[in-house]
């Protein structure tokens, strides 16, 4: 099973971020509601957490990327 670590809309009026950085590399363990991304959005860096327990199988988006919020950053497998 494959989950989508989506950009979540931090605020109401926020319509994009900007990945700063991964904490984590593809093919990392990673543990739901651990931290595995720092995103910029509208001057604030948040960190986005991984949805589900597994692997980090996928970046999509790279740091410096703006994207739309709910945009797919990366996927996640089971382990």
């Amino acid at each position: 099973m494959t989950t989508e670590v989506n950009l979540p809309q931090f605020g109401m009026g926020m319509t994009e971020g900007t990945v700063v950085q991964w904490l984590k590399r593809e093919g990392d363990p990673v543990v739901e509601d651990e931290e595995i991304a720092e995103v910029e959005a509208e001057k604030v860096n948040v960190m986005v957490v991984a949805p589900a327990s597994g692997v980090l199988s996928k970046i999509l988006v790279q740091p410096d990327e703006t994207v739309p919020v709910f945009t797919t950053l990366a996927l996640i497998t089971e382990a």
